[in-house]
């Protein structure tokens, strides 16, 4: 696809998102344009490495990068301060200095991980994201939200770290199981439902396409996404009010993933879960209609919902949802919608009420 180019302007500066097919084989180009050739640790795993790793460090090594490399395990049980601390050795080891990036290339494991490492690493040096699965690219290699887990709830450990570049190849995509497609779509549809009931009702017309892979009309649903998601957080970089709007279906998405350990759910496959969930506690409350409550559910289960693993407890999911680090108090934040297009930031207290959602997804 033609390059097109995404400015996110923050309070210290603005950087470019670059969406181009092929633009990985120019990482080295596009990343002097940035500093001078240098020393560079190349954060990946071991699926991502070995479909893309060569090709990169032979772009960075063709515009004389040294590029040192760590590689870490697939899945959310990586994202440790154990695993940050593997990235503080290898930095280490290559002899980084403060204006050697750290360059994530992966998924949003290895986007949170790297990231949180780079922000923290001789109190913060250069991060890029080449962001390889769609959730990635729509959603965590944007904004600057870095993160590892902890034991009682996912992203409890973090920062806000943006990247200096973000460099997104549209033919990374062609690599994704049907899994890994419908977990990026849970993000790209979250946008329609937050802040464009237009792109809701493109999403509505094209799902069946998107399903399918078809490479332009996913390389334009990642543009019209991250529009959207710049928007969200220019207006409000460091989540104080407005951003919290990203978190729509992610307050019983995160309680899925930590209450089974994160080793069931994909991210996108609880935040899929968590907009139905959401969506019915907004209908009950009457703050969204029958129609668009169904628009919604329909959606979303034309792309397929994970069903729950067998001795998953809505008691289970409640006591993760106490533990998340948006609650006040008694009250559980969640982002409800009261159109397509539009959600508002409520604190919920009727436990109930949020129960009797969980279960219907549990089948209790």
């Amino acid at each position: 696809m033609k390059g097109r180019e995404i400015k996110v302007k923050t309070a210290g500066f603005t950087y470019p998102v670059l969406i181009e097919t092929g633009s990985l084989n120019d990482t080295g180009k596009k990343l002097n344009m940035l500093f001078p050739s240098s020393r560079a640790l190349l954060v990946s795993d071991t699926k991502v490495y070995s479909l893309f790793g060569e090709k990169v460090i032979k772009a960075l090594n063709s515009e004389n990068w040294q590029v040192s490399t760590i590689i870490i395990r697939p899945g959310e049980r990586s994202k440790t301060l154990a695993g940050a601390s593997r990235i503080y050795d290898a930095a280490l080891a290559a002899e980084l200095d403060r204006n050697s990036p750290v360059i994530a290339l992966g998924g949003g494991v290895v986007g949170d991980l790297a990231g949180f490492a780079a922000s923290t690493f001789l109190r913060g040096v250069p991060l890029i994201m080449l962001p390889t699965t769609l959730l990635a690219q729509v959603d965590s290699s944007v904004g600057g939200k870095v993160a590892v887990n902890h034991p009682s709830g996912k992203n409890i450990i973090g920062s806000i770290y943006p990247p200096r570049i973000v460099i997104i190849d549209p033919d990374t995509l062609e690599t994704l199981d049907v899994r890994q497609r419908k977990a990026g779509l849970a993000e790209i549809i979250k946008y329609g439902i937050i802040v464009n009931d237009d792109f809701f009702k493109w999403l509505e017309s094209r799902i069946s396409d998107l399903l399918l892979g078809k490479s332009n009309l996913l390389a334009e649903a990642v543009y019209l996404s991250l529009k959207a998601k710049a928007m969200v957080v220019e207006k409000d970089e460091h989540e104080t009010d407005y951003r919290r709007i990203l978190n729509f279906g992610h307050t019983v998405g995160h309680a899925l993933e930590a209450a089974t350990s994160y080793r069931y759910y994909l991210h996108g496959e609880a935040v899929l879960i968590g907009m139905i969930v959401a969506s019915q506690i907004a209908n009950e409350l009457n703050l969204l209609g029958d129609d668009e409550t169904a628009r919604i559910r329909h959606l979303i289960e034309k792309v397929g919902m994970k069903k729950p693993p067998a001795g998953l407890t809505a008691a289970a999911v409640i006591d993760k949802l106490r533990q998340d680090k948006k609650r006040r108090g008694n009250d559980l934040i969640f982002v409800l919608p009261t159109q397509i297009g539009r959600v508002e930031i409520i604190p919920v207290n009727d436990h109930k009420l949020i129960e009797r959602a969980v279960r219907r997804y549990l089948g209790q």
